[in-house]
């Protein structure tokens, strides 16, 4: 089996760890690893695959060889070093929000849009909240997607360690309030609009990735006192009447998602159940009378898995698939 060089950049963070931890789970065929990070975390030792590897601070020299790069260590880190990875030959694969709606370069959820993915050059990993959505959201297009209503109610792991540290020890460092025994209608800053941009990038991500760039779509993000497993409620108008047993089969045969759906045996998504899991779990399927052809989704999934370090790997997994 042919193998390749692989960078993890923020390779002691939350989603870089759990990068490392993905490419062991899914046999990535790794035949050198290179952790790296900034300075302020480089010397530090981190594991993989039974062995001890001192993470390296970021550099041209550090990124000479690689194949694939995975990029886990905010907007900035990627903005500089992302586009001196690909001009060294690297398939880079982004988590930050940096590159996501630039045209040229690709926006992928594999499941949803495999068409998109490229050999070389950058690619961009959607927001975690919009991977879980779309996922739920492409068999509908079987309908045509008329118009749709994001409300996210999302783990503080969508933080980072700073926000499960404020949930664990009941501290008030990261966020403006408190999120023990809270809700916050406030993830990211806002914009003149009164959105805020986390949802700005659900509604634009979802056009992109669902090639629908007219689509109808606002959203409500709120951060909730949850560790891990982002939910989403979504409100679906269709373009044409549907079935309800035909839209459940089409949402049953999409790849990577999982319906738990059985309201009599109170079986339904949740984010403790779905932690852990790579999968998209949908439920609470039901019609929509208020408006014509309309549908309610409930869709949860493990946001730092799914949400990011899971769907970054897979459109590598996919990129190299495409190269044999």
């Amino acid at each position: 089996m042919k193998t390749y060089t692989v960078a993890v950049l923020g390779a002691t963070g939350l989603v870089g760890g759990t990068i490392l931890s993905v490419l062991e789970s899914r046999n990535f065929p790794v035949g050198k690893l290179l952790p790296l990070a900034s300075a302020r975390s480089a010397g530090k030792e981190i594991a993989f695959d039974g062995r001890p590897y001192t993470v390296q601070e970021i550099s041209e020299a550090s990124l000479a060889g690689a194949d694939v790069v995975f990029f886990a260590a905010g907007g900035a880190v990627s903005k500089q070093w992302a586009p001196v990875a690909a001009g060294l030959g690297a398939l880079v694969v982004d988590n930050s929000s940096v590159f996501r709606m630039e045209r040229d370069i690709p926006l992928v959820v594999p499941e949803v849009n495999p068409g998109d993915v490229r050999r070389t050059g950058i690619i961009a990993n959607p927001n975690c909240s919009t991977i879980q959505s779309v996922v739920a959201l492409n068999p509908l297009k079987r309908w045509g997607i008329k118009r749709v209503v994001y409300s996210s109610y999302q783990a503080v792991s969508g933080s980072g360690q700073r926000g499960l540290t404020d949930l664990d020890e009941g501290r008030q460092d990261f966020y403006p309030y408190p999120i023990t025994g809270n809700v916050l209608p406030h993830i990211d800053s806002f914009l003149e609009d009164g959105y805020t941009k986390e949802e700005r990038k659900m509604m634009d991500e979802t056009r992109k990735i669902l090639h629908l760039p007219e689509l109808a779509v606002t959203a409500t993000t709120v951060r909730v006192p949850v560790r891990y497993g982002h939910g989403v409620s979504i409100n679906v108008q269709l373009a044409q009447p549907y079935e309800l047993s035909e839209l459940r089969a089409a949402i049953a045969g999409q790849e990577g998602l999982v319906v738990q759906d059985d309201p009599a045996s109170s079986l339904y998504p949740m984010p403790i159940t779905a932690e852990g899991h790579d999968e998209v779990f949908v439920g609470r399927i039901r019609r929509d009378d208020s408006v014509e052809n309309g549908v309610n989704l409930w869709v949860v999934a493990d946001n730092v898995r799914k949400g990011a370090a899971v769907n970054a790997v897979q459109i590598a997994q996919r990129v190299l698939e495409a190269q044999a």
